[in-house]
Parts: C-alpha cells; structure tokens; sequence
C-alpha cells in the first residue's frame, strides 16, 4: 500500500532524471553515456509500477473479501430474522440486496465486478479568489492500468533508442526529454483534479512538438511540429470550456468527486453534462487523432522513430482516451449512451476508424501507413466507449499499445538496415536479411488485423460485441463501421508486408540485421502482442482449462466500478458468432490482399483504366483534401487577408512613420549644425580665441625690456589696487 499513497514518486523519478541530463549531460555525464540515466530511471520507474500492479490487486481482493464476507454476515442476519419469524426459506430479493451493496457482485456473466477503492491524497497547492487548488494523486485500476502500459514502452523505447539514435548532434537533448515525457505522461495519468490534468495534457503536448522538430533544420520536420502543435490548441479550447463547465457545475476540480456526483445526481446535470461533453471531445480529437482534428499525426512520423513508437502509437495520443474513461460518467450522462443508438462520440469514434484504415491504402511511407493504422485503432477505442464498452476500449488501449509499438519499432529497424529509408518501394525481400525484425512484425501485424488468438482478436472482439449489444440499444451502425475497419486493416497490412518483405530488394546498399539492443525490444513487445489478450479472456474460455478465476482481469481489477455501477453500465456476455465473424472478415482481407499481390489476380491498373477508380484513388492520395481545406482554403482565407494588412500596415504607416522620424532627425542635425554647432559654438570659440590673441599681441608690445617701463606698470597697478581696497573697504 505504502507506493499506491507514495505513487507521486513514480512521475518525479524521470522529472529529475531531465532535469539530471539537461544540467550535467555533457559536462559530468558525458554526451554517449546520458542514455543510462534516463534507461535507469525509467527502470526503476517500471518496477514501481509493477508494485503498484501488486499493490492494487492486492487491494481489490482484500476489499472483495471483505466484501464477500460483510454480505454473509448480512444474509447470516436476515435468515436469523426470516428464521424467528417463522416465514422459512430466504426471500430471493432480500439475498440479493444483502449481497450487492451498490457496487455489485456479480454482473450475470460469471466474474465478479467487485469494490474499486480509490486512493485519492491532495495537498494544498494555491488559492485564488476565495478557491482552493490541490495538487496529489488519483491512483485506481485504471491508473495502474496505465502506468504499466507507459512505464513499459518506455522503457523499451529507452533502450532501442541507444543505438538507433547513437551519434546523435542532440542526443543529449533527446533523452531529456523523453524523460521529460514519462514524467508528464505519468502525471498526467495520476492527476487527482481537472487542473492538475490540464497541465499533464499540456506537457506531454510539448514534449511531442520538441521531439516531432528533434531534426529541426529541415523544413518539414519543423513543419511537422508546428502543425501538431497549432491543432493541438485548437482542441485545447475545448478541454479548457469543458473543465469550466463541469467546474461551474459541481464546484470543484476534484476529479473522483465529479464522476460521483453525476450517478448521484444524473438527469438533473444532463444538459450541462452534454455542453461539457461536447467541449471536451474537440481536445479527444485533436490529442488522440480524431476527425477532424485527425491530419496532424500522420506529419508527426517526421520525428525519431521511437518517439513516434513511444509519444504517436502507444502513450500521448490515448490521453484523450483515457480522459473519456476516466470522466466516463460525465460523457455517458451527457451523450446518454445506455439510452441512444448513436452519439456524437460513437460516431467520430467510427467514422475516424473507418477513414483511417482508407487513407492507410494510399501510403507508400511505412511509418506514414502505421501513422493512420493508430488513427484508425484510437477509433476503435473511441466508437468502443462511445456505445458504453468501457472495459473493451481500456483492454483494446493495453493491447495496441505493445502490438503497435512493435510495429512501429519494426519499421524503425527496416529503416535502420536499409540505409534510412521509409519508402516501401525501396525495400523488397527484407525477410531474407532481417529475420528477427520480419517475424517480430508479422506477430504484431496479426495481433493488429485480429487473427486468433493473438492479443488484437480478443480486444477488437470486446468492441465488436460492444457495439451490437451496447447497452439498452444496439449501435448497429458503428457494428458496421467497426466490422469493414477489420476487414481493411488485415488488407493494408498485409500490403505493408508485401512490399516490405517479399519479392526482390529493391533499395540501394546491403540490408543487414538490426543489433540486439534493437531487436531484443521487438521480440519482448512481439511476446506481449501475443500474450497480452490473456488479462481479460471471457469466462467460458479459461472453464476449459479450470482458470476460471484468471477471467476478465481488466475488468475486475481496472473498471472503476465504484462509478459506472451508479449509472448502470452494462457488460454483454461474449457472442462466438460476433467473434467468428470478426476473424472471418479479417482472415478475407488477408486473402484477398495475398491473391492481388501474390497470386496477381484481381483488378491491376484499375486507376489508370478507370477514371472513377482513379479519382477515388486521388481522393485517398490527397488525404480526403482535409489538408487543402485546413492550409490553403481555411488558414490560407485568414492568412492571406492578414498578410496583405499587414503588409499594408508596413508600407503605409510603419514605412511612413519610420521615414517621417528619419526626415525629421535629419533636419534636426541640418540646424542643430548650422544655428548651434557652426552659428553659436563655433562663432564663441572663434570669439575668444580672436580676443585672447589681440591681448597677447597688446601685451608684447609692453615687453619692452626697459626697466623703468617695468616700474612705471608696478607703481601704476599697485596704485590702482590700492584705490581698489580704499573704495571697498
């Protein structure tokens, strides 16, 4: 228990570890050993986390049991009573309300939902106007959830990065600030109030636009940085307008204290609960790629590789995730997802998965194609807690985190090997050369397209089921949605392993296998991505195998029930058919990709044939032209009016009053040197010197070397001072 009430250690180990590195990395450290500082740091951090993970457990069974036996206690109490009163058998109603106590013991499928304590510490950190702001922790399943999820990434990132950005002009540079990162992420994630979380979203917002521009003397990477950065804001005005709302609502910032006054209060906030929902889902899609705030993730792969693993695939971009799940009650209230059959989240959430795995097609730049992979699978996580699969998007969220970072590693290797390149037409027949990153990738691959059993099979499954039991309704048109996303993502990626790994090597130079101190990482991560769909298998699964008890951990351990019994989340029982049906389309998509490339059947050439297929293909190319509305017709109508005032501005009344000022400074000198320098100084100077030379002239004309000359002069001034001194005195 001592690290759950301790957990602000495990962000400020890595804030120091900055801070330790940006002060002494060159000067005490040394530049090529810096990289251990922030590797142990972050390792001393993961093994805090695993604790906590303990720890947590730990503390959720304890509660069960204690749970479990104040319910016998009571049913002992109410047989005693029925008992004396001679009524017989127990009352079925009467057992089941001394059994659930509110937070519910079993939801009908078999695993126990169980208590959920929060560990809620806050310290006084500043007042303003009469209101107290704390600062502290928020530590419960979903929390320990995360901190596993980044604490491990970024450990393995720390390490990869060693040697695939050794040499580095800023390596220094680098690794401060993916400590800096942990950190904000850490905090961020750990945040026990509103404002503490605004400054968590905010620092992790600096640190991707640091390491996006990490090579910052080329255009497009500083380009690239100021884009994410811009878009950012943008949805940040909504994150800002939504904290206001719910704090003018509840009258506090305090994060476990809002999400309980909403199942209390519910109906009665619903409209203000909507506003605030609606402003907080702009800051969703602009820090987790969501249309339309989508097109900046793709331009941020032109930063290092394991930021792009680490900050674009597995961490920053699930923070709006992760405000959702952790505001659930707020959104759920607001969107009325028990009661709707479409809402606003579940919808963006749908439409961004289905766009994205589209736009992955038309992408020839491999960490360009991972880019709107993970712009389709926050979607997913999106749509999955948009139709009330709470625990589906957290399990997906643990899940893709490993397999896509993997990926994403992956392509960091190829790159690595075959001279810096993230083309795929300059690749080819890779698997020949680098068989430890082609298998890694084709684990990864299949976890992500969903294929049995790897881990992506069973929490896609999760949000496929979600969407067609939902709640009280069914969403069946994010089922549609979420059924053609799967079908494409096998497509495209078995495209990517196509033109990365089979065939002829089509790039420059001798490919070669990645060193161990990259690929050790991609096996651990491949590993997970196999792995990783054991913490939350259904019931009936495990019963095979007399595990039973192992069923549904993240559900168990990490769903804060404690919130979503108030407002009566639901938990459908798992449906063979729905994941038969998952694993059916994503095994087509790899079909009919493995004929068209492979077998070459099916339409080739088609865009050049057929205009319609051409111009589709042109409307995927250019990104659905989101690009052109935002640069050239939205930023381009604001910009080019401006710049034209501006330069208005400049030649007509800057460019005036500077020569104005210039014209009446040079005027100024024009008299001061004719009245004051030459009219007035000059002509005194000239004066005296005049007057002191006609008195040196009149002077030697009385030198005339007579003494009695001399003594007439004598007597007369002495006889002149003397009448000087009688009239005076």
């Amino acid at each position: 228990m001592w690290i759950l009430e301790n957990a602000f250690l495990i962000p400020l180990i890595p804030a120091v570890s900055f801070l330790v590195i940006l002060l002494f990395g060159r000067s005490v450290i040394g530049a090529e050993r810096v990289h251990k500082v922030g590797i142990t740091a972050v390792g001393i951090v993961w093994i805090l986390s695993m604790i906590a993970a303990v720890s947590w457990i730990t503390q959720v069974e304890d509660a069960t049991s204690s749970k479990a036996d104040d319910a016998e206690h009571a049913l002992v109490s109410v047989n005693e009573g029925l008992s004396a009163s001679g009524s017989g058998a127990v009352d079925g109603d009467l057992y089941l309300a001394a059994e659930d106590d509110g937070h519910g013991s079993d939801d009908g499928h078999g695993y126990a939902a169980g208590p959920d304590p929060v560990i809620s510490t806050a310290d006084g950190w500043w007042s303003s106007g009469g209101i107290d702001f704390a600062v502290g922790t928020l530590v419960d399943g979903q929390t320990v959830l995360l901190l596993v999820v980044v604490t491990s990434i970024s450990l393995l990132v720390h390490i990869y990065s060693s040697e695939y950005v050794k040499g580095d002009r800023r390596f220094v540079h680098y690794y401060a600030f993916l400590s800096l990162f942990t950190a904000s992420m850490l905090f961020f994630v750990m945040a026990q109030n509103l404002v503490q979380m605004i400054v968590g979203w905010e620092l992790v917002g600096v640190c991707s636009f640091v390491l996006i521009g990490h090579w910052w003397e080329e255009r497009p990477n500083t380009d690239a940085a100021v884009k994410a950065f811009l878009t950012n804001r943008v949805g940040d005005i909504g994150l800002l307008v939504g904290v206001a709302i719910l704090f003018g609502t509840f009258g506090t910032f305090d994060i476990d204290s809002i999400n309980r006054a909403v199942g209390e209060m519910g109906s009665e906030v619903h409209f203000a609960m909507l506003m605030a929902s609606i402003a907080l889902m702009a800051a969703v899609c602009s820090k987790s790629g969501q249309f339309p705030l989508h097109t900046w993730l793709p331009d941020a792969m032109a930063g290092p590789t394991p930021v792009s693993a680490l900050i674009h695939a597995a961490t920053m971009v699930v923070a709006g995730v992760f405000m959702i799940g952790r505001l659930y009650p707020v959104f759920f209230e607001g969107f009325s997802i028990g009661t709707s059959s479409i809402n606003l989240m579940a919808f963006i959430g749908g439409f961004t998965a289905l766009i994205g795995a589209g736009l992955a097609f038309a992408q020839w730049d491999i960490k360009k194609v991972l880019a709107y992979s993970t712009v389709s699978q926050l979607g997913y996580m999106v749509m999955a807690l948009g139709v009330g699969a709470w625990t589906a998007a957290m399990f997906h969220l643990f899940t893709h985190a490993f397999f896509k970072a993997c990926l994403f590693l992956g392509a960091g290797s190829v790159s690595h090997a075959a001279h810096h390149t993230f083309d795929m037409r300059e690749m080819g027949g890779l698997r020949k050369y680098m068989p430890h990153t082609y298998k890694t990738f084709v684990i990864s691959t299949l976890a992500l397209a969903g294929i049995f059993p790897f881990a992506g099979f069973w929490s896609k499954d999760e949000i496929l089921l979600g969407a067609l039991k939902g709640q009280e309704s069914r969403y069946l048109l994010m089922l549609v949605f979420g059924c053609v996303v799967a079908l494409l993502t096998a497509a495209y990626m078995t495209r990517v392993i196509w033109y990365t790994f089979w065939g002829e090597y089509r790039g420059h130079g001798h490919p070669h296998e990645s060193p161990k101190v990259m690929t050790v990482p991609l096996w651990i991560l491949a590993v997970m991505a196999v792995v990783a769909g054991a913490f939350n298998l259904p019931t009936p699964v495990l019963e095979l195998f007399g595990l039973e008890r192992f069923a549904h951990l993240v559900q168990t351990y990490a769903e804060p029930t404690h919130y979503l019994n108030a407002i009566g989340l639901s938990h459908p029982g798992p449906e063979w058919e729905m994941a038969a049906a998952g694993l059916v389309l994503a095994l087509a998509g790899i079909a009919i990709t493995f004929m068209y490339y492979w077998r070459n059947t099916g339409p080739h050439g088609l865009t050049e044939r057929n205009r319609y297929a051409k111009a589709g293909y042109t409307f995927l190319e250019q990104k659905y032209y989101l690009d052109h509305l935002y640069t050239d017709i939205v930023v381009g109508s604001i910009k080019a009016p401006i710049a034209r005032a501006a330069n208005w501005v400049n030649n007509n009344v800057i460019d005036l009053v500077v020569n104005r000022a210039g014209e009446g400074a040079r005027d100024s000198g024009r008299w001061v040197y004719r009245w004051i320098d030459q009219g007035t100084i000059d002509n005194t100077v000239n004066a005296l010197g005049s007057g002191a030379d006609a008195g040196g002239q009149g002077l030697r004309v009385m030198q005339t070397g007579k003494v009695q000359n001399y003594g007439s002069l004598l007597f007369g001034t002495a006889a002149v001072v003397a009448i000087v001194f009688v009239i005076v005195l």
